[in-house]
């Protein structure tokens, strides 16, 4: 099997303004230095609380925002913002609001014509033939295209945007929270279909969410973020059940079960490091119950646990 994403030493730091009369703050490290590969055909689910830096990492990852450090390669090939045109057609981002992600002032045709002019540049009649096969791979109908996006519900214009990307024939697509905005039966409607469009079209998927029982669901592999940093990755089957990373088992305790009454899970601090000044060491240590001076003086790195995991803890959690 391929490598159809590769990430290596990937990081993003945002510069902070001092202001007029205080001195130069240090920057916010969005992602730290982080790296992981996607295989050709492959769901890896990403999650973590808000804010330890999910969509910044898949802003990156389709030249939306430049890397501070680091490489990306889509396709065995550098990513190069050069020519955008070029990896976007390889790559295409679905956005978390289906709505606003669409321009208002144009119809669905026009929405959809943009990705076929500027990166195939097909004719018309090519650009029609195209529409109405990706439209009817959505189940969406040909009088939609004359419409507005305001037109539309939430899971209509979801699809619309899960057309639009497709509509550049990507190999990749990165799925940013594309079901939280969404009723739970609509919900369902969009991942059954995301999973069809995987098997018709040999499509690769980041899929970014916050829904745990959602990733464990879709996803082949799920990699874990806490502030900015990878802490743990595993087949989805297992991660949840029997996490290595303490961090990952509070996720799994903190998720709400229909039949299950909500109890918040035991920790020494549930407030996330402070990004302008960083602790030393492993940056949950400040939350987790098995810290040691160990945690608080050193990072650990991300190293294998088994056959299958990696995780960076100096105190993983047993089976």
């Amino acid at each position: 099997m391929s490598t159809a994403l590769k990430a290596e030493s990937l990081s993003k730091t945002f510069s902070v303004s001092g202001g007029l009369f205080s001195r130069a703050r240090p920057g916010v490290r969005a992602v730290r230095p982080l790296s992981f590969s996607v295989e050709t055909g492959e769901t890896l689910g990403i999650v973590g609380e808000s804010g330890c830096g999910k969509s910044t990492l898949a802003r990156m990852l389709v030249g939306l925002l430049p890397a501070s450090e680091g490489s990306i390669e889509i396709a065995g090939k550098a990513l190069d913002t050069a020519d955008p045109a070029a990896f976007g057609r390889l790559i295409q981002y679905v956005f978390q609001d289906p709505v606003s992600s669409l321009n208002p002032r144009k119809t669905i045709r026009q929405i959809m014509e943009a990705p076929l002019r500027l990166l195939h540049g097909m004719d018309r009649a090519a650009r029609a033939a195209r529409i109405a096969e990706i439209f009817g791979s959505v189940n969406l109908r040909d009088e939609f295209l004359d419409r507005y996006p305001h037109e539309f519900s939430g899971g209509q214009a979801q699809r619309i945007g899960i057309a639009r990307a497709l509509a550049a024939a990507p190999e990749i697509l990165i799925l940013d929270e594309p079901v939280s905005a969404l009723d739970v039966s609509v919900q369902a409607q969009v991942l059954n279909l995301l999973a069809r469009l995987k098997r018709e079209f040999g499509l690769t998927y980041l899929f970014i969410s916050h829904d745990l029982a959602v990733v464990e669901a879709v996803s082949d592999r799920v990699m874990v973020l806490y502030f900015g940093a990878v802490v743990e990755i595993g087949p989805a089957r297992e991660i949840f059940t029997s996490p290595k990373h303490p961090y990952t088992r509070l996720l799994a305790a903190s998720a709400p079960v229909v039949g299950r009454p909500l109890a918040a899970p035991e920790q020494k601090d549930s407030e996330l490091p402070d990004p302008l000044d960083p602790p030393p060491g492993c940056a949950f240590a400040g939350r987790c119950p098995r810290a040691s001076d160990l945690c608080r003086r050193e990072d650990p790195a991300l190293e294998p646990m088994g056959e299958t995991r990696l995780a960076a803890c100096h105190h993983p959690l047993e089976d």
